[in-house]
């Protein structure tokens, strides 16, 4: 959660057996080559031939050429097992993704400051982490605000409840067992059984609220990007006395609008522009 400020400021193309087109304009390698990433990305990060084999349908033969491919580029390497997990060069892939995430969301973001009065993030879900993507701060002079890059644990942040409440409860479980669940403050959740009863009630309400939870004084309320083709959030920070119940009203639909754009944006072709 945002702390508060009194200042006022063509990798797979190149397997062995020649690419095709698939019909529709795309190269038939490329096309399966990245859906293994994903593939690989859904199940952990980390599988079995076999199991790709099982879950895309492609002969084991194909799966075996196109990995020897990634492999060869640094995109996927090879365990010691004989498995096949993510490799390292997509790592600088993704982090200037998510920088550009970032720079689409700003205007989006703006747009929240301007009807809301308070400071507007995004944020991702990195492994078991929350990283803050983006952020625009509020024009009041005491006002919330983190460093973009800032990556904090979910179970005390209205972003990391809204990214997690629609993972079923036993990944959840696991993920807190993983980071553990320390007390920023004395209103922070720290039992898996109450932050699941958090999420549940983030599933019924539509928004998460983060209150006194990361830091006293500041309340934060945030909705997920629904469709987002990486976990995301946005969120608006501000003080406890003005994120009242009454401000809660008003704001969250801003919020659930705004959410709704920048996910018609994101999935568009061309680069998301606000009008």
């Amino acid at each position: 959660m945002p702390t508060s400020s009194s200042s006022s400021t063509s990798a797979a193309a190149g397997a062995a057996k020649p690419a095709t087109s698939n019909g529709g304009g795309g190269v038939q390698s490329l096309e399966r080559a990245f859906d293994l990433l994903e593939r690989m990305a859904d199940a952990g990060g980390e599988v079995g031939l076999s199991e790709l084999s099982a879950s895309s349908g492609l002969p084991l033969p194909t799966i075996h050429r196109l990995m020897r491919t990634l492999v060869a580029c640094g995109y996927v390497r090879q365990q010691p097992n004989r498995r096949y997990a993510l490799g390292p060069r997509l790592i600088r892939l993704g982090e200037s993704a998510s920088r550009l995430l970032g720079t689409w969301a700003r205007p989006y973001l703006a747009r929240l400051v301007e009807e809301t009065g308070e400071t507007a993030n995004m944020a991702l879900l990195d492994g078991d982490e929350i990283v803050y993507v983006a952020q625009v701060p509020s024009k009041h002079s005491m006002r919330m605000f983190t460093e973009v890059g800032r990556r904090v644990l979910p179970h005390s942040t209205g972003v990391g409840k809204a990214l997690l409440a629609h993972t079923p409860p036993e990944e959840v479980r696991a993920l807190l067992a993983r980071t553990g669940m320390p007390a920023a403050t004395d209103k922070t959740i720290t039992t898996p059984d109450a932050f699941l009863a958090a999420l549940e009630l983030v599933r019924s309400t539509g928004y998460a609220v983060d209150d006194n939870e990361q830091e006293i004084g500041v309340r934060c309320l945030a909705v997920s990007v629904p469709d987002s083709p990486t976990a995301a959030a946005i969120s608006i920070s501000g003080p406890a006395g003005r994120v009242t119940d009454v401000a809660t009203e008003r704001i969250v639909p801003v919020l659930q609008t705004v959410a709704r754009e920048l996910s018609e944006a994101l999935a568009s072709t061309s680069a998301p522009s606000q009008g």
